[in-house]
């Protein structure tokens, strides 16, 4: 059928040439640059965000003490527990994990005052307290469990149970990484994967692109990071292929959350191939540093943990925001010293000491431990009474951990427990508190920090936490 110059066209014929025409659009669509895509489906969930108000520090390296290391014995000292060894302890004893418990018990190690601020710090850490200026010790920390497991995830989610988003990726969500080609929540594991397993470590419900990702110390970091492919084309065709398939699924399943995230780490896996290698290869660090950090070492174990403060450094180098440390087997069952204490504390002190006071040192002869948020910690601490003859149970009521850099005041200590190391009196400082305060010095406050979860909107630190002001410089 024609009208003057033009042929009408039959409905058939117009919705044939249509779908051809819809055809080529989504060709177009899938020829797109790289950047138009990622614009499509939204920001890229890494891509760094702006704090809520000016940070005082950018990054967090959590040095994590598997077991409960006896505060009582390293940065909390008790004259009265060495007057009073041997006899009945002189507090009423609440129960503990195993109730097989003895009298005051005074410790093997001797108390020095370090540094213009003598602050005072045990015998087990003559590394660390070189660096004794820089610490902020709480010693007045306390924690809602008495057992492993409950009280890692507490430590490092905010709940005494699995499920919910681990501290670092919290961090990762509000801030993103400032390095593309790494993940912003590092986890470097010596050997000791926490009770509670890589719950510790876990995204919750937040999406997958925030858990944390395990790097080993020791070659290869990450299973299957290096490409079995040769040809360099053959390999970028797939991935080329890989992500219009994706994008591909995204787009028919409108917003799929989970679809996203894979897209994402798959990208993030990809660029790792490069970057994780480049990471590892320590080729540009002189022997000065290597035995500074303890590479060299005769124990076996600070050599694990040397490498994993130096790759902690190198990490926060290149941008990464959160990376925790797991301990290595020394042999004497973390730092849960319920019998063999002397071994025990002897061998895990030897482990960790002089690799933390060499990335203590270091970061800042580098100028990174202003902007670099350090904590020791433990989920909970000691007895100040024994179990059995040379061993002290686990106590949520009173124990220590430090922080340094990022807008901590160092050469000071903060609360305190009572002439025996029991309980803490003064300054009470809970894990909220403790997550609240990291949060505040990364510039987020933590009651804005939200997501909608479950009917409400969820937070690391629930509905508790208060800023330890005092600490802050």
């Amino acid at each position: 059928m024609k009208t003057g110059n033009h042929r009408l066209i039959s409905r058939r014929e117009m919705l044939t040439r249509c779908s051809n025409g819809f055809g080529g659009l989504a060709l177009l669509s899938l020829l797109q640059p790289r950047e138009r895509l990622s614009a499509r489906i939204g920001n890229n969930p890494q891509a760094p965000r702006a704090p809520q108000f000016a940070p005082r520090a950018k990054r967090v390296i959590m040095l994590y003490m598997d077991g409960g290391p006896a505060h009582m014995d390293t940065f909390d000292p008790k004259p009265r527990l060495k007057a009073e060894h041997g006899k009945p302890f002189g507090l009423k004893k609440e129960r503990t994990q195993f109730n097989n418990n003895g009298n005051t018990f005074g410790g093997h190690w001797e108390f020095r005052k370090h540094g213009q601020s003598g602050l005072e710090i045990s015998d087990l850490f003559p590394h660390v307290s070189r660096q004794a200026d820089e610490l902020c010790v709480i010693r007045s920390m306390v924690s809602e469990f008495s057992e492993h497991t409950n009280g890692n995830y507490f430590l490092h989610t905010g709940l005494g149970l699995a499920g919910r988003p681990s501290a670092g990726s919290w961090v990762a969500y509000g801030l993103g990484t400032e390095n593309e080609n790494l993940p912003g929540f590092v986890v470097l594991n010596g050997g000791l994967t926490p009770p509670g397993g890589l719950d510790n470590f876990s995204n919750g419900f937040l999406p997958a692109t925030f858990q944390g990702s395990v790097f080993r110390p020791n070659d290869p970091p990450v299973a299957n990071i290096t490409s079995p492919e040769e040809d360099g084309k053959r390999k970028s065709g797939k991935r080329t292929l890989l992500e219009v398939l994706d994008r591909s699924s995204l787009e028919q399943l409108g917003n799929a959350g989970e679809v996203e995230s894979a897209i994402v780490n798959y990208e993030l896996a990809f660029r790792m191939q490069s970057a994780v290698p480049e990471l590892m290869n320590l080729d540009g660090e002189n022997e000065l540093t290597r035995e500074m950090y303890g590479l060299n070492s005769e124990f076996p174990h600070t050599r694990t943990y040397g490498m994993e403060c130096l790759l902690a450094r190198r990490l926060v180098e290149r941008g990464v925001r959160f990376v925790e440390l797991t301990c290595p087997n020394v042999g004497a069952d973390r730092w849960d010293q319920h019998g063999g204490l002397k071994r025990g504390h002897t061998n895990n002190a030897r482990a960790v000491d002089q690799p933390i006071g060499a990335l203590l040192a270091d970061l800042k002869g580098r100028g990174l431990l202003d902007e670099t948020l350090v904590i020791w910690c433990g989920e909970f601490g000691r007895t100040p009474f024994s179990q059995g003859s040379d061993g002290r149970d686990h106590n949520p009521f009173g124990f220590s951990i430090w922080l340094a850099g990022g807008g901590v005041r160092g050469g000071m200590t903060y609360g305190a427990t009572d002439e025996y190391g029991y309980k803490a009196v003064d300054k009470r400082v809970e894990i909220y508190d403790l997550h609240a305060t990291m949060l505040h010095l990364l510039g987020i406050d933590h009651k804005r920090l939200t997501v909608r979860f479950s009917g409400r909107d969820m937070r690391l630190t629930d509905v508790h936490g208060k800023l330890i002001g005092d600490i802050i410089a």
